[in-house]
């Protein structure tokens, strides 16, 4: 039986706490990594290979999160800012001020608008052309903000925060629509794909709502504090990890538990799947991006098939 050997992304210090995969480009797909550190890092999505480090924020990084096509790049930190990157030279294009730490950045679909959470409890929507103008104040928690995402319409958005609430908000008329209250806080949250599931972190649960009428379809136990979940672009696996430094794959319709894998030297904060759903990458405590095998033993990026019987060449670093 093949064994997972995950590819180990060092360069950053401190603990890696948030990723973001690109779409599919014509140069392949890529990645970004959030970190304490100060210095986001841009990476080739499938093989890890790293390309540039975003210099330029004077606090830790919380968020960061790349366009469709890779030409973009947003980071939230704990300098009181976001900023916005060419992620192709590497400059900084704007920075949008903020009055306390930012923790969440989104941009939209057609990337014209740049949303921010964080701890001023505010959800906030950047023009990215017009970065001098005054952004909208789409709403307000009670709680600090976690998680920032945008429904694929790009008219509403939907934020998850320490008040123990998801909230779905329309863009247009700033009024909130839907929510959902939890009993636990929440430690990230994913929109699917396809934009009709979303995947909710908290306590020691995975909960999968319908995303359009916001109700729960079904929720996954697992034996440990949950910090990140994340759904495979098709719809076949959900990947999760947390506190006890593993990583736990279930089967999305039998919600059977296939794998768990304990690779990380510290608690996993976030984890994320590759647009095609051949890898996942998932961020440490130990500072350290991990890209998992979603099909193990195929030729992949820099994993080579290894046949029963061939020596164990152990974990690949980049």
């Amino acid at each position: 039986m093949a064994k997972q050997t995950p590819l180990t992304c060092s360069g950053h210090t401190r603990p890696v706490v948030d990723l973001s995969f690109s779409e599919i480009t014509e140069d392949g797909y890529f990645l970004i990594s959030a970190c304490k550190d100060g210095k986001p890092m841009l990476r080739q999505g499938d093989t890890g290979d790293w390309i540039g480090t975003f210099l330029g924020h004077k606090g830790a990084v919380w968020a960061a999160t790349l366009n469709k096509n890779a030409t973009k790049a947003a980071t939230g930190a704990a300098d009181f800012s976001a900023n916005l990157w060419d992620a192709v030279t590497g400059e900084t294009v704007a920075t949008f001020p903020h009055k306390h730490i930012v923790k969440a950045v989104a941009f939209s679909p057609d990337c014209t608008r740049l949303l921010t959470g964080g701890q001023e409890k505010l959800v906030r929507s950047f023009y990215v052309e017009k970065p001098a103008a005054d952004p909208d104040v789409i709403g307000t928690h009670e709680g600090a903000i976690k998680k920032a995402i945008w429904t694929e319409d790009g008219k509403t958005t939907i934020t998850a925060a320490d008040d123990k609430t998801i909230r779905k908000w329309e863009v247009n008329t700033k009024q909130e629509v839907q929510r959902i209250t939890l009993s636990s806080l929440p430690s990230d949250v994913q929109l699917s794909s396809d934009g009709t599931v979303l995947i909710v972190s908290h306590s020691k649960q995975v909960s999968v709502y319908d995303a359009a009428k916001f109700e729960k379809l079904f929720e996954l136990n697992l034996p440990t504090n949950v910090y990140s979940a994340s759904l495979h672009p098709q719809k076949k696996y959900i990947v999760a990890g947390g506190e006890d430094l593993k990583l736990y794959k279930f089967d999305y319709e039998s919600l059977e538990e296939l794998d768990s894998y304990k690779g990380h030297f510290g608690p996993v904060h976030i984890v994320r799947f590759s647009p095609d759903g051949e890898l996942y990458a998932s961020g440490s405590e130990d500072g350290t991006v991990r890209l998992w095998q979603c099909h193990i033993g195929t030729n992949y990026g820099l994993w080579r098939c290894v046949q029963q019987g061939e020596e164990d060449e152990g974990a690949t670093t980049t």
